[in-house]
């Protein structure tokens, strides 16, 4: 229940504690309770039990003439919090998405880069923070005129870095000419995630890029520490020449 209440890309969080359990459960419709359908909700209703505190209020042998002693038996406990049924382990996520909606439809191809460089550095700080890396960008512009754009290409190495996502991430952009273009929103996911363990840099000679690394892990630490947002390091973004 609680994952159903819950927007994509958020997390709601209810403390093992019997009050809280309670109240989030009570103020929810007597349908929001696993083995409640459409037909015995509807037939609740007709006695007044509307919401999951009106199944927990009702005494468990009234319950059972309305919905028979196992179902009844099961919808008295699960109102109170009480649930047997094993908690299966979700699969990781084989993708994370960011995205911007602007206030107006913007035509400026400089804030479409600069909303581009915020979008690639919380995606690789959640790749980083979920020990994860990805294969692929996919980049999804849609427009005042609500028709969209997708372009996705496979980076040169899977990778958590944020400057490495921002080299494929300028190119799909700047690969769209956007020069004209009446945006309103950006969306920038990376696909085909993979244990960071996974990972294999390929060596190189750029100094430059080994400062930005340790610059990274320092930002991390930063907003692990002090909350997202705190910080950021807009040389990761390289210019367009």
């Amino acid at each position: 229940m609680a994952a159903d209440a819950t927007s994509p890309g958020a997390a709601t969080v209810i403390r093992d504690d019997p009050y809280e359990i309670v109240a989030f459960l009570r103020a929810k419709p007597a349908s929001a309770l696993p083995g409640i359908g459409p037909k015995a909700a509807k037939t609740l209703a007709r006695y007044g039990i509307i919401s999951v505190g009106d199944i927990a209020d009702t005494q468990l042998p009234a319950l059972q003439r309305i919905l028979g002693a196992t179902a009844a038996r099961l919808a008295h406990d699960r109102a109170h919090g009480i649930d047997e049924r094993p908690v299966a382990p979700v699969a990781a996520p084989k993708s994370l998405g960011a995205g911007h909606r602007f206030d107006r439809d913007e035509l400026d191809p400089q804030q479409h880069h600069r909303t581009m460089l915020r979008l690639v550095q919380e995606l690789g700080a959640r790749l980083r923070t979920g020990s994860k890396i990805a294969q692929a960008l996919t980049l999804t512009v849609s427009y005042a005129d609500r028709t969209q754009t997708t372009r996705s290409r496979t980076l040169t190495e899977p990778t958590a870095h944020t400057r490495a996502l921002a080299v494929t991430a300028r190119d799909l952009l700047t690969g769209l000419g956007l020069q004209r273009a009446r945006v309103r929103t950006l969306a920038l996911r990376a696909e085909r995630l993979r244990p960071a363990a996974d990972t294999v840099h390929q060596l190189t000679l750029d100094t430059r890029d080994n400062k930005l690394r340790r610059l990274e892990t320092a930002l991390d630490k930063a907003a692990t520490r002090y909350g997202p947002g705190v910080t950021g390091a807009a040389s990761t973004f390289p210019r367009a020449e």
